[in-house]
Parts: structure tokens; C-alpha cells; sequence
């Protein structure tokens, strides 16, 4: 199809463009951003007046269910919900079951979607094999055959930092980036929440913050030694960004996220064993939370993702402790960050980057931009129209969610991917 949109304001960070524009999109591709050719005849024209028109959104964390948990969702599912997110590309941890361990694992995950056809999916491959921190996986064949797109060993620490450094040391080699998650095991122990007066009242065991600090500190000099680009996934502590923000400014090559749930709740937000705020890492304090936001308008921290996780009714049912962690997030992701825009902690612009070229940027994808000639991976928004969240009518399988009856602003009205439909409201 031929498709014009006319009338929005285009804003594409990557290309620093910012003004209301045209849009020409021919064979799934961005045929003209500004100056229409006069001899261009569009099969469909979309009227974007007074409406955002911005590439695909692409999210650095997404557990899709498949394989292995189908009974909280699959990949047409979620990537169906994704597109009603305005999010074109997804990028899949490697702890699905089985894990992204092998290069069969990742083709299936890439045919699923594809066959799903509602967003591109991207794959991390296993650090080690089955994630145990034992034996370094072959992360080269996950590259090459797999099509991977980094490595990472999820939420599953290594404790051995001899094997680490080895992890790091074939990732370099191989020109890999490796996802971190910070997380010292001894210290994080059983706990559910952030350690604290919350926690204490509660009684509920806590994961003090030296748990994700001693995990960063211990990256940091590893990464230095070996070189390894490194990226650091969902951060929940000040002075975690502190550190790796005098790492930046030291010239290693390090980067950052947050998820979007870290940038407006705290441990406060449990209150009386709140369920549906059980994630990890924990929900942090105030003072956490105020760090992470400086931290995206200094651009330090140059992503906000929405590390979803959905679940069926039941695994957020049994008592606090008991609670599967996470959040079914995918299409609270644009309003929940454009709600940085009216607390004035970034501009339109400066957002939508963090949730589009600087996402691509990190995982290596020329997307993220509406250059010409690039693949039509497009989102339109109505940063007016208000709605409150009723998860029980979100697209996604999962329904779990701490912001049920909040009122947010900015709705996705089209999604195309590769210049085709996905969703329109």
C-alpha cells in the first residue's frame, strides 16, 4: 500500500527533525518525511492533526510467555498488545523455557512472531548455558546463527567472578553486548521489597540497596579490565546510577535503563501488601526514584523500557512474599514516560528518544528513526486524549498492574509496522 500521513507533528530524535510534516510510505518503506512528491497517489491517507507522529517505539525488555509459560500469554498475544503500545520492536531475555541457550530456541521465537506478524522481536542469547554461571554458552553460533542481538544471564546472578570475567571477555571478543542485571545474591537473599522502614512494618524480608551497588561495583571494574560493552538493565538505586555515570564520564563503554514503574512508584506504593507492586528489584525510596528521573534528564540513564511481565490472575493471589514479581506493562509504557514530560523532567523530543533511536542504538538496530528509506515502523499518538487504565481491558494476557484506576494522558490511535496496519484505535 501506498499510505500518507498529513497534518501530525513528526518528531524524529534520530534525524532531529521536530515540525508538522508529511509523511510518504511506499512498499513498506519511508518514501518522503516533509516534501511529498507531487506525483505520489496514496491508497490511504491518515489525518495526524494534532497528533504525534514518531517512530515505533522499540522496548529493551519483554517476556512474551513462549515458550514455556503459554498459560499467561504468547508471543501473537503479547506482540498484539505491544502494537496497541505503540511498540514495533521487542527485545526477548534469554530465560524463557527452554532457555535462549540454543539457536533452535531463538529461530523459534523469530518465526513466532513473524508469523504473528504484529511487532519485530529480538533476542538476547544465554550468557551461560541454562543460565546456571557455570559454563560460558556459545554465544559466537547465538550471534551468528541465532541472530541474537547480545547475551545476558537475566535475573540469574553469576556468582563466580572468574566466570564472569571470562563471559566478558568472549562477548568482547565477539563484538557482544552484554545486558547486566545487578543483583549480589547474598545480599538480595529471600527479600520481596526495598529494605526499609516499609519492610520493617511490614515484616516482610527486605533487598537493601548494596545488593544492586556491590553487583554494580563488581561490573564496573570487570568491564574496565576487559573492555566488554555493557549495558546495565532496569536500575532501582541512586547511587547505582552515580557509578555508572562516573564510569561514562571515565570513557567505558557502559549505558543504562529504567523501567517505566521505577519512575513513578516507591516501596510506599506496597502499603498494605499491594501485590500488584511486587516487582524486581524492588520498588525503591523517594530519594531512588528522584535519582532515576535526574538521571534521563542529565542522560545518563538513555532508556526507559517497560520490563513486562505478565501473569494470569492467580500469581498475584497468594500472600506478598509468595507473589510472582512483575508488571503487564506494555501499554502503560508511552503514557506512564510522557507524564515526564508534564513533570518537566524531559522535553517530547528528548523522551521519545529514550524510547526509540536510543533503544536502537544499544541493541545494534538501524531502527528508531523515520529516515528515507527506512523500514515504516511508525507511532501516532493523541498526547490529549486522557483514559484510565482498566487492566481487565488491557490487549495483553496479563492483567496485572499497580496503576488500575489511574487517570493518564497520550493514546496510540495507529501502529504501522514495515508501512502496514498493526493496530488502529
Amino acid at each position: 500500500m501506498r499510505i500518507q500521513i498529513i497534518n501530525g507533528r513528526v518528531i524524529d530524535p534520530a534525524n532531529a527533525f521536530d515540525a508538522q510534516a508529511d509523511i510518504a510510505i511506499e512498499d513498506g518503506r519511508i518514501l518522503a518525511c516533509g516534501n511529498i512528491p507531487s506525483e505520489f497517489q496514496a491508497d490511504e491517507s491518515i489525518d495526524a492533526r494534532e497528533q504525534i507522529v514518531c517512530p515505533g517505539l522499540i522496548d529493551l525488555a519483554a517476556r512474551l510467555c513462549e515458550p514455556g509459560a503459554e498459560h499467561t500469554g504468547d508471543i501473537a498475544s503479547e506482540t498484539r498488545a505491544a502494537a496497541a503500545g505503540g511498540i514495533t520492536t521487542l527485545c526477548v531475555p534469554p530465560d524463557t523455557d527452554p532457555i535462549i541457550d540454543t539457536t533452535a530456541v531463538s529461530e523459534l521465537i523469530h518465526q513466532k512472531a513473524e508469523a504473528a506478524g504484529f511487532a519485530h522481536v529480538v533476542t538476547l542469547g544465554a550468557l551461560t548455558q541454562k543460565l546456571k554461571g557455570e559454563q560460558l554458552a556459545e554465544m559466537v553460533k547465538l550471534q551468528q546463527d541465532g541472530g541474537c542481538v547480545g547475551v545476558s544471564n537475566a535475573r540469574h546472578p553469576i556468582k563466580n567472578t572468574l566466570i564472569m570475567r571470562r563471559a566478558m571477555e568472549y562477548a568482547a571478543s565477539c563484538g557482544l553486548t552484554i545486558f547486566l542485571h545487578a543483583d549480589d545474591p547474598g545480599l538480595s537473599g529471600q527479600g520481596c521489597v526495598h529494605e526499609g522502614g516499609i519492610s520493617t512494618r511490614l515484616g516482610l524480608a527486605g533487598i537493601p540497596e548494596s545488593a544492586e551497588t556491590v553487583a554494580v561495583a563488581r561490573e564496573l571494574m570487570l568491564i574496565e579490565q576487559t573492555g566488554v560493552r555493557a549495558h546495565f538493565c532496569q536500575l532501582s538505586c541512586a547511587h547505582s546510577v552515580q557509578m555508572i555515570a562516573r564510569a561514562q564520564h571515565d570513557g567505558l563503554p557502559v549505558s543504562m535503563d529504567v523501567a517505566a514503574h521505577q519512575l513513578h512508584l516507591t516501596d510506599m506504593d506496597v502499603g498494605y501488601f499491594n501485590s500488584q507492586c511486587h516487582v524486581l528489584p524492588p520498588l525503591r525510596s523517594q530519594r531512588d526514584r528522584d535519582a532515576l528521573r535526574n538521571g534521563l534528564s542529565n542522560n545518563c540513564i538513555s532508556a526507559i523500557c517497560s520490563d513486562h511481565q505478565p501473569h494470569d490472575a492467580d500469581a498475584k493471589l497468594a500472600p506478598f512474599a509468595e507473589t510472582e514479581p512483575g508488571i503487564s506493562a506494555l501499554e502503560t509504557l508511552l503514557p506512564l514516560s510522557l507524564r515526564l514530560v508534564d513533570d518537566g523532567v524531559l522535553s517530547l523530543p528528548d523522551l521519545i528518544a529514550k524510547l526509540t533511536s536510543e533503544p536502537a542504538r544499544i541493541l545494534g538496530l538501524n531502527r528508531g528513526h523515520l529516515g528515507v528509506g527506512s523500514h515504516a515502523d511508525i507511532c501516532i499518538f493523541d498526547p490529549q486524549q486522557h483514559w484510565t487504565v482498566a487492566p481487565e481491558n488491557f490487549v495483553s494476557a496479563g492483567k496485572n498492574s499497580p496503576f488500575a484506576d489511574w487517570e493518564l494522558r497520550g493514546k496510540v490511535t495507529h501502529t504501522l509496522l514495515n508501512g502496514s496496519f498493526v493496530y488502529r484505535q
